[in-house]
């Protein structure tokens, strides 16, 4: 009896992740990593909480207890990392995130002994690394992704560092937050466990504002200044680590500072390139090949391989080398004119900007329309038969073609909705 309900708790767990836009594929590796990260009994409770942020006495309702109670075990799953908690209009919501950028991060960004991180780590390894249908699913479907790249501002040209924007800046990121933490990277900390890991610093993880806050106040990730987080992000910056974010404009929650052997992303942007699973910087380089000396350093450094050497095609000179970009792959991130001894890589603005969501609300509504589960974000009570009911009546309703043409469009996911979320109460 108690295997049966163990199964049927993840399984309902499982159910709730994939409601929302960034879901688990089901896999025997998340069961096993579930069952890690969660108990018997969290998991059953977990799968009944809203996607939405709620309130422990919201908790209590859905879980037929106090809110006290609650509280309890909602306090006890953030300390793990499992559950963010926020301050919303003077109240404490909890907010489950989805397992990437969220618990399966979390539950790396800190040496700790209450779970086996060894295991954890080589069980992520194979789901995220091994199988794809994890990285696949979360970085190559619909238009809008979890993450973009942030230009390194170090090597702008003076004219061409007027056209950042404050929300394609790192700095800027950094010096308007609310909070900030630093924690392990948990790629690098995940590769460390199976003898893969580079030897780039680990304890440069970025977090900013709600979900900082929280890593704070549960000891996940510890608390820095301004000062400190910009002189890490200039090691960053000296390491050659690209920095990837969250792909909004306002409250940004974290930027990661990457290499291209380790981490997620990258390694996504690499393998799927063709699906354009990491939004880029407004910037490209152009290489001077007239002066191009074929040193071979630009392509050692760039993260995904969107660099490489081909003949320069000089009678006088046949085995002589140019650099050659792919602009299809390349991020724009910068760290190739950073290395080019020469100076010889110059970025330049791409032809047209791409405006990413203005926050965590419009970005999670545009990805739920794009990936046929905006009915699962407006009907968040799964407990109610009403809410399953009308999440089932909408779902029929928006695979319409009319309907789902309309969503699409880019006026509706762009300016209708954000003119829509700017007017929401705070």
């Amino acid at each position: 009896m108690a295997h049966a309900t163990l199964r049927t708790g993840y399984a309902h767990l499982v159910d709730r992740l994939n409601r929302h836009p960034q879901g688990a594929p089901p896999s025997k590796l998340l069961y096993r990593i579930l069952a890690i990260l969660f108990s018997e009994q969290e998991a059953a409770l977990v799968a009944r909480l809203p996607i939405r942020p709620f309130t422990a006495r919201k908790a209590g309702h859905i879980w037929k207890t106090s809110a006290d109670a609650a509280r309890q075990t909602l306090d006890q799953m953030a300390d793990r990392g499992i559950l963010i908690d926020m301050e919303l209009q003077g109240q404490t919501h909890y907010c489950l995130f989805p397992p990437m950028a969220g618990f399966f991060e979390f539950s790396l960004m800190r040496i700790r002994d209450d779970i086996d991180q060894q295991l954890l780590s080589e069980l992520f390894y194979q789901y995220l690394n091994v199988e794809e249908d994890f990285i696949r699913e979360l970085f190559t479907r619909g238009e809008t992704q979890l993450g973009r790249v942030f230009v390194n501002e170090s090597v702008l040209p003076v004219e061409d560092a007027l056209q950042v924007l404050d929300y394609e800046r790192a700095t800027a990121v950094i010096k308007s937050a609310a909070h900030i933490s630093i924690g392990i990277c948990y790629c690098r900390h995940k590769m460390s466990h199976l003898n893969r890991a580079c030897d780039a610093p680990q304890d440069i993880c970025m977090t900013f504002n709600s979900t900082a806050y929280s890593l704070i106040k549960h000891g996940v990730a510890r608390r820095v200044e301004v000062t400190e987080c910009l002189d890490l992000l200039g090691r960053a910056y000296e390491e050659n680590l690209v920095q990837f974010g969250e792909n909004i404009r306002e409250d940004v929650n974290f930027i990661c500072n990457c290499c291209g052997c380790c981490c997620e992303a990258l390694l996504a942007a690499r393998r799927f390139a063709f699906c354009k699973p990491v939004h880029t910087t407004h910037f490209v380089p152009a290489l001077d090949a007239g002066h191009c000396k074929g040193c071979g350093q630009c392509v050692a450094v760039c993260p995904v391989e969107a660099l490489a050497l081909v003949s320069a095609n000089d009678p006088r000179h046949g085995r002589q080398k140019i650099a050659r970009l792919d602009p299809e792959t390349c991020l724009g991130c910068g760290v190739c004119a950073r290395n080019c001894p020469g100076r010889n890589v110059r970025l330049q603005p791409r032809p047209a900007r791409v405006i990413p969501p203005l926050n965590g609300t419009h970005r999670a509504v545009v990805m739920a329309i794009e990936r046929n589960c905006l009915q699962d974000l407006i009907f968040d009570n799964r407990v109610m038969w009403s809410h399953r009911a009308m999440s089932a009546l909408l779902g029929a309703i928006l695979k319409l073609p009319p309907v789902k043409q309309l969503l699409a469009s880019r006026q509706v996911k762009s300016r209708f909705l954000e003119k829509l979320i700017q007017r929401l109460p705070a």
